[in-house]
């Protein structure tokens, strides 16, 4: 690890100062601290947004659940209020990685950072969330623009994410044994604009899967996806899977959530 500045602003506005001034925003630090560690990122100065308040918290707001960016995993499964109106989200935070990455990584943290095998993306384009800044509002169709990539400008840091309560969602994820991401993980809702169907793991980023919505839209069940063929083109291959394994994957786990949510 490199020699690094440590600051711990205790406002939003001091952090987005620091951060607008070459600083790296630190929320759960699950992925940060890990490539630190590795000399694969040398930031010159971290700012630690963990003693900022506002910034954490759940509640229920209109037909959406309002969740802060510091929120960490573990509250999010245990949340009464999450688990009452979207199940899918409880389980989805209650999956990722062991206990103690559940206790320290951070809702907020997990979506800026968007890693192509990270739960949380797939919940957001599925449950038509919104992430709010300190600058404005991003549509989840806007928000994810490629592998770890978003569309936060230099100096803009997530204060909460608003996911839409769904009429029915299931989660399901074919992980990767030792780290727990998912090689394949499928979000799939029906909203009251209509089903959605995310998908995480397979690509370079997260995406819907359109035909699978279309398919669902009118026969939500397992068996509306036989028809639907999953393309190997464009995916992940790896030590893992091929690209055409993750594309047979793709469609049992859809499936899978499907039946879940059914």
């Amino acid at each position: 690890m490199y020699t690094f500045e440590y600051a711990n602003p205790s406002s939003l506005d001091e952090a987005v100062a620091a951060v607008a001034g070459g600083g790296q925003a630190l929320a759960g630090g699950q992925t940060l601290l890990a490539t630190m560690k590795q000399r694969l990122a040398a930031p010159e100065k971290l700012i630690d947004l963990g003693k900022i308040s506002g910034l954490s918290g759940i509640k229920k707001d209109g037909n959406a659940v309002v969740i802060g960016a510091m929120t960490t995993h573990m509250d999010v499964a245990n949340s009464d209020v999450v688990q009452a109106n979207i199940p899918a989200l409880a389980s989805l935070a209650g999956h990722i990685g062991d206990r103690q990455v559940r206790a320290r990584g951070t809702l907020g943290g997990s979506v800026a950072n968007n890693d192509p095998a990270a739960c949380y993306p797939s919940a957001v384009l599925a449950l038509n969330a919104s992430v709010h800044t300190n600058k404005r509002v991003i549509a989840a169709s806007d928000f994810f623009q490629g592998m770890y990539t978003t569309a936060l400008e230099e100096g803009e840091l997530i204060t909460a994410v608003a996911f839409e309560i769904p009429k029915r969602a299931a989660y399901v994820k074919f992980k990767q044994p030792a780290s727990r991401f998912a090689m394949v993980g499928v979000f799939v809702s029906e909203l009251d604009s209509g089903v959605r169907v995310a998908i995480t793991g397979a690509a370079s980023s997260v995406y819907r899967q359109t035909d699978m919505e279309a398919a669902l839209a009118g026969n939500f069940s397992a068996a509306a996806l036989d028809g639907v063929a999953v393309s190997a083109v464009g995916l992940n291959a790896d030590l893992h899977a091929s690209s055409a394994y993750r594309a047979q994957l793709v469609k049992v786990v859809a499936q899978r959530a499907v039946n879940a949510a059914a």
